[in-house]
């Protein structure tokens, strides 16, 4: 049998049964940050890009991700999620985003968060694109979780 719970005795992928785990409340948080040009962030700022208001877009989209995060992600299971919150925050050199999910469930939300912070940049990057086309996204990671028979834990 395999070390990876994602693959059968015969090394074929599925989907992990959680039926036997007890429903706990879980909760993830990711970051994750994008680098853009001072034009691009002063652009953002002033709310001056031609698409509209990127942090308001930026958070709907991070937010709408997150609840189809297992129709993006083949081997995840579909979650009653009670809670996303997403802050985007326009630094110096780029946007930094914390994404924290939550449910009352059997499986964890980290690949919610991290879409959720993913999906969040991915916007800024569209909507900014034509002011700076080297914008970089960076630093994607889960930083929290909690609940669950593995636990909590923090970066």
């Amino acid at each position: 049998m395999s070390a990876l719970s994602h693959l059968d005795a015969d090394g074929a992928a599925h989907m992990v049964d959680v039926g036997d785990k007890d429903v706990t409340r879980r909760e993830a948080t990711a970051t994750g940050r994008i680098a853009m040009s001072a034009e691009a962030v002063a652009a953002i700022r002033a709310g001056a890009v031609k698409k509209g208001d990127v942090i308001a877009v930026a958070r709907v989209a991070g937010i709408m991700a997150a609840k189809r995060t297992s129709d993006l992600v083949p081997l995840c299971h579909p979650l009653p999620i009670t809670r996303v919150s997403l802050d985007l925050d326009v630094t110096d050199k780029g946007v930094a985003a914390t994404a924290t999910v939550r449910t009352d469930g059997k499986t964890g939300v980290e690949m919610e968060a991290l879409t959720a912070v993913t999906v969040a940049l991915l916007t800024v990057y569209d909507m900014a694109k034509a002011i700076d086309k080297t914008m970089i996204l960076h630093d994607i990671q889960v930083v929290a979780k909690s609940g669950g028979r593995s636990g909590d834990w923090q970066r």
